[in-house]
């Protein structure tokens, strides 16, 4: 059976390199290119065609950089080609030769036959295509979570006096229509909070449009706040902005201190006037939205690195709402792991009880970078992981969890906990030496992380044991960019 087993295998892999695996990207819906050594596109499929306008018959055998108005520097796929390495993600807005403009995402890969580099596959999305996808996704309803009407305050966990303090703030600043400004690190339930302010407003019945201000590449981020119009490039279409269609309703700015500083001062412009211009149009259109926004260092350290404008947050922070770290308010720890393990017992079919007292133990002692996100982490990893346990003990806990605990008991230097990024506090501080070096140690620990993953956020972010955002934040904060180690 063993013998039968491996011929089949060896029959498969045969079959696999003579497989004509390029009639599979002839129909995928984004566009794939693949090109030789030189960068002379080799395959061109039709989503590829749709996008740039042009005629697979004009592209084949003819260089990127002949195709494109793009040089050996700006082209993704000639980096790629000449660092030998993956691109993933990279946003790009260009220009065909023709004069097609169009915003894209790409992800760019070498292709090596026996550690040779033979050439490059580049899958392309138009972002247009893919926010209009995401914007009439419906998830079912079984793989809901909570649903957004049905956040209230009520359902926010947390008897902490601070904590509670911040969701009295935010009860009655719902009824009024000045902005609101969120401050709590990554993790804290900024989003929770936003959502529970519509849901108790008198918009609750309009539109809710949550924006996250890093994950947007900058160059489409304000023509999907604002809008195009006609004829303000090659391509563009009437279309209206994020602020356009809320109006009547609630936008949520998430950590707003990521956008650039010169789009910040539009927003403050519309804020004060009530009014939006479409990029490329003359007209303006009346708004009325309730802003809410969030950042998630101190907006002053913000104002002077220069992230965000002052003027903006004075307009923006009207009602300032400081959302506790979870290492500030521990005594909610009990409440919360209680909370989610009933939640997750409905959501996996499990009969957790509880957590045994080391565990609990652990989880005060720990310093919850993630904060109340990490914490409903951790606790789902180990009900996944439990079997017929009634009680979470240490060995069902992820690996880099236990191996701090444990390593905080042995002699020696200690790592932090998880990794050494947490974040440095005011409070947290003592002696100004001692943040000093863990700034350089935390600095040191995401160069390496980035420098072994080459520039991968995700990757990157999964070593460190941290967020996607957690991760820009600090990235921005020691000046890193993805390039740096690409």
């Amino acid at each position: 059976m063993n013998k039968l087993s491996k011929g089949n295998a060896k029959k498969f892999l045969f079959d696999l390199d003579n497989a004509n695996f390029l009639a599979v990207f002839d129909e995928y819906s984004d566009g794939v290119m693949i090109t030789n050594t030189d960068g002379v596109i080799v395959y061109y499929n039709q989503a590829m065609s749709r996008i740039d306008e042009l005629d697979p018959e004009n592209v084949i055998l003819t260089r990127v950089t002949d195709v494109y108005d793009l040089d050996d520097e700006t082209s993704i796929i000639m980096q790629c080609l000449a660092k030998g390495s993956p691109i993933v993600d990279q946003p790009i807005y260009y220009r065909t030769r023709m004069g097609k403009f169009a915003n894209t995402i790409h992800s760019v890969f070498p292709v090596f036959n026996r550690n040779r580099m033979v050439g490059a596959v580049c899958f392309i999305r138009d972002y247009n295509v893919l926010t209009e996808t995401l914007a009439t996704m419906h998830l079912p309803e079984s793989q809901k979570r909570i649903p957004g009407h049905e956040i209230s305050f009520e359902s926010i966990i947390g008897q902490d006096p601070s904590f509670r303090d911040a969701l009295n703030a935010a009860r009655m600043a719902a009824s009024t229509p000045s902005p609101v400004m969120l401050y709590g690190e990554t993790g804290t339930g900024k989003e929770l909070f936003a959502r529970a302010i519509h849901n108790h407003s008198p918009r609750y019945e309009k539109k809710y449009t949550p924006v996250n201000c890093a994950a947007i590449p900058e160059n489409l981020l304000e023509g999907i706040l604002f809008g195009t119009s006609k004829g303000a490039f090659t391509g563009s279409i009437n279309k209206a902005g994020l602020f356009e269609r809320t109006s009547q309703g609630t936008i949520f700015l998430d950590e707003i201190n990521s956008m650039p500083v010169g789009l910040q001062s539009k927003i403050l412009r519309i804020v004060q006037e009530g009014k939006v211009r479409r990029v490329g149009a003359l007209k303006e259109i009346k708004f009325d939205v309730k802003i809410i926004s969030s950042v998630n260092q101190d907006p002053h350290t913000s104002i002077t690195d220069g992230s965000l404008r002052s003027d903006l947050f004075y307009r923006l922070g009207v009602v300032f709402i400081h959302i506790v770290p979870l290492r500030k308010r521990l005594g909610d720890l009990e409440l919360l792991v209680r909370h989610f393990i009933t939640k997750h017992n409905k959501l996996l079919y499990k009969q957790v009880a509880g957590v045994e007292k080391e565990v609990m133990e652990m989880f005060r002692q720990y310093h919850w970078p993630g904060n109340v996100r990490e914490l409903e982490h951790v606790i789902e990893g180990a009900m996944n992981i439990i079997g017929n346990k009634d009680r979470i003990g240490t060995a069902n806990l992820q690996p880099h969890f236990s191996n701090w605990f444990s390593s905080r008991r042995s002699p020696g230097p200690r790592p932090s906990p998880g990794i050494a990024i947490n974040p440095a506090t005011p409070e947290d501080a003592g002696d100004g030496g001692l943040i000093l070096n863990k700034q350089e140690h935390e600095k040191k620990m995401i160069a390496q992380a980035l420098g072994q993953h080459r520039g991968n956020i995700t990757r990157a972010a999964d070593k460190l044991g941290i967020s996607r955002q957690l991760l820009y934040y600090k990235m921005k904060k020691f000046q890193f960019t993805r390039e740096n180690f690409q």
